[in-house]
């Protein structure tokens, strides 16, 4: 019997997993809410605005109308900036069938209550934890819709669903690994943008690869550290939802944290620099988010912390770095 998929975002990673789930075999419902670019899609099989070289597989099916998308749907499929989620969501989940499992490919913590889309999801659809998955990992949209080889991890407390969703999703090309550690998945996902920013700040400022491998590997104890107080695995953070995911947010071009902190680092501001940007750059909200958390949780994270200074407290670069260096020396453990 043919999984039928709903996935609910038309932007750059909503339209490459959906080519994923169809490849995999899957009917795909792809929800866009702007009828002129559902259009498009629909009679030229191409997304004209992220990928117009990409053709649609015959089996995702473009709406505009999320009823239609929801119908049936086995997997609701999340792909839509984080901070959106709640409202919309709450639109959403009372058109899903019951047993619906819904999935975020989202990597943000939510503004204000500094929950993680998982906890958004279980508490706006009052959806039980064996309903919610989590996919993350490298996962560059541009590559996905080449079809180039990548790995993810699905990730969900109930080992059964993972699987189901890991077989929907499974391809030449895509290779995804199953884990129950939901809270670490979506951590490593969420903390890796706010790094990314770092390391493109860094870039920006015309930094060499001691500095950016610096940032990386001591982002990644940051992350694992907030990650064991919330109850993680802390081998998730050596897996591709944790080092693999932010090598490649902090490395690629493609990342669009990364450029979003490569053009702070060359000295625009916030204003031109998001003026600049097409796409969300979760990391620039989810900054602030992250660091609550931490706050919360009674965790060091001095890097967070310091985009959080330069991006909304407008402390310059170059303050911020000799500031950062300037901290007590102390042991790696």
């Amino acid at each position: 019997m043919t999984t039928r998929c709903a996935v609910f975002g038309s932007g750059s990673w909503g339209t490459a997993f959906a080519m994923i789930l169809a490849d995999a075999g899957c009917q795909v419902s792809l929800y866009g809410r702007r009828p002129e670019l559902v259009e498009a899609i629909r009679t030229t099989r191409a997304n004209p605005e992220y990928f117009p070289e990409l053709r649609l597989p015959d089996t995702v099916e473009p709406t505009a109308d999320p009823a239609e998308a929801a119908d049936g749907a086995e997997f609701a499929v999340l792909a839509i900036p984080s901070q959106t989620l709640r409202g919309n969501l709450a639109a959403w989940a009372p058109l899903l069938p019951a047993d619906s499992v819904f999935v975020s490919l989202m990597k943000g913590v939510e503004l204000g209550t500094a929950k993680l889309m998982s906890q958004v999801i279980a508490e706006v659809a009052d959806a039980s934890p064996e309903r919610v998955a989590v996919v993350s990992g490298p996962n560059l949209a541009k590559e996905i819709v080449a079809r180039q080889p990548a790995a993810a991890v699905v990730a969900c407390r109930d080992e059964a669903v993972a699987r189901n969703l890991q077989a929907a999703c499974h391809t030449g090309y895509y290779r995804p690994y199953t884990n129950t550690d939901v809270i670490g998945c979506e951590l490593g996902g969420a903390v890796k943008n706010v790094i990314a920013l770092a390391v493109g700040i860094a870039d920006g400022m015309g930094l060499g690869d001691n500095s950016k491998a610096s940032l990386i590997t001591r982002g990644l104890a940051e992350t694992t550290r907030l990650g064991i107080a919330m109850g993680a695995d802390p081998h998730t953070f050596a897996g591709l939802a944790g080092m693999g995911d932010l090598v490649a947010t902090c490395s690629s071009p493609l990342s669009r944290n990364h450029t979003f902190g490569t053009n702070l680092g060359r000295g625009m501001t916030l204003e031109q620099t998001i003026a600049a940007t097409r796409q969300t750059a979760e990391g620039v909200k989810s900054c602030e988010s992250v660091l609550e958390l931490a706050h919360r949780h009674g965790v060091d994270m001095p890097i967070t912390a310091t985009v959080v200074d330069i991006v909304h407290e407008g402390k310059p670069p170059l303050v911020a770095v000799k500031e950062l260096m300037a901290r007590s020396a102390k042991a790696e453990r």
